[in-house]
């Protein structure tokens, strides 16, 4: 699926062919050439990912990773660290800011996908575009397809994404606020009721092949997707 990736980078011809590579790749870049525009962008929509250069003019990189990862709102959008310094040390005070990965240049194309693809798998597994399937309902992002025990179920887009973002991260209880910061975006104002709309449609298409009851309300918590009975 495609991710959208914040990409702060000062140097043009390297901020171009990180670009050209995650267009490639089939994501959505959004470019920042230092920190306070990177801040500013955010301020409007978060990143599925955030990739970041340690040299920036003003605040350096790694002073924004540790600002992002100190921020509530910030906190969980991943982040690769781009930089020319391969020290041991360097590398380790990349990671203690919280980024979750640290790519030195140069690095290959095929080198950056895999790490984007890796760290994306774990911290955002909707977003991977991998195959996932929960007694014998299957979901194919690439396709965009849905089915249970093997017949096609009909989701409407936002319920497909709704699902995606469950099956992806089963048992845990989701508030109505995070589904909608994950699900719609943070820059969707529409209120919280929305959540349990989408969760009954989602509900009403998944009840022919008997995957209905995978969907939970938790009482006073949210919703989670599990193959457990809900009590």
């Amino acid at each position: 699926m495609s991710a959208m990736i914040l990409v702060v980078e000062d140097e043009p011809a390297i901020r171009e062919l990180v670009v050209l590579n995650l267009q490639q790749a089939g994501h959505r870049p959004v470019v920042a050439d230092s920190a306070e525009q990177a801040l500013a962008l955010m301020r409007e929509t978060l990143p599925d990912m955030i990739l970041l250069d340690w040299m920036l003019p003003g605040m350096s990189g790694v002073e924004l990773a540790r600002r992002l990862k100190a921020d509530g709102r910030t906190r969980g959008v991943p982040i690769i660290m781009l930089t020319a310094r391969g020290d041991e040390q360097d590398k380790i005070t990349g990671l203690e800011t919280g980024a979750d990965d640290y790519i030195t240049k140069p690095f290959s194309p095929r080198e950056m996908n895999a790490r984007i693809k890796a760290v994306l798998r774990r911290r955002a597994p909707q977003m991977a575009g991998d195959v996932v399937e929960v007694t014998g309902l299957r979901l194919d992002p690439a396709t965009h397809r849905v089915t249970g025990n093997d017949k096609p179920i009909e989701l409407g887009p936002t319920e497909f994404r709704l699902l995606h973002f469950l099956i992806a991260h089963p048992e845990r209880v989701y508030s109505r606020a995070q589904l909608l910061d994950q699900v719609w975006g943070n820059h969707v104002f529409v209120e919280d009721r929305t959540v349990d709309v989408h969760i009954r449609r989602l509900r009403c298409a998944l009840e022919a092949t008997g995957h209905d009851g995978l969907v939970q309300t938790v009482r006073g918590s949210g919703y989670r997707l599990s193959v457990h009975p809900n009590s």
